[in-house]
């Protein structure tokens, strides 16, 4: 089964892979591995902003990580090689939270959890969970991603 028949099998739509907001490219394919550049919160279109341990909860925290990697997925999708990843390597959660804020592991479970669910064993990988003072734009969350592919 491909990655884009599990999707639909699961429900789940994509949403429109966002344009870089500075000098990158959203996904470099090299050496039969995919670089995904930082992604951000957006839930029904809207860029979720503000600081855990402040005025983001935990379960929105978690909800903004699984939109982050719901845009990981379009961005892949958008290159054309969402259908030949063998495997999610490796997230990098960055989590804009209080110097008090710790649980930034359970903020990362949201996009962690979401590529167990469409890549099955292939979704299980290596993870960073980072506090930090701020993010572009003023988001809750960033995630990035590592991934191998198939050759095309």
């Amino acid at each position: 089964m491909t990655i884009t028949a599990r999707l639909t099998e699961l429900g789940i739509e994509l949403p429109k892979a966002a344009a870089p907001v500075a000098s990158y490219v959203p996904v470099v394919e090299q050496g039969g591995m995919v670089y995904v550049s930082g992604q951000l919160p957006f839930i029904d279109g809207a860029l979720v902003t503000g600081r855990l341990g402040e005025d983001v909860t935990l379960e929105q925290g978690a909800a903004a990580a699984r939109a982050c990697g719901l845009m990981i997925l379009a961005q892949l999708q958008a290159a054309g090689v969402l259908d030949r990843v063998e495997r999610v390597v490796k997230l990098g959660a960055f989590i804009t939270s209080t110097g008090t804020f710790t649980d930034q592991p359970k903020v990362a479970n949201g996009a962690s959890d979401l590529m167990s669910e469409v890549f099955g064993e292939a979704g299980k990988h290596a993870r960073s969970a980072v506090g930090v003072p701020v993010l572009p734009l003023g988001a809750a969350v960033e995630v990035d991603a590592i991934l191998a592919v198939r050759p095309a």
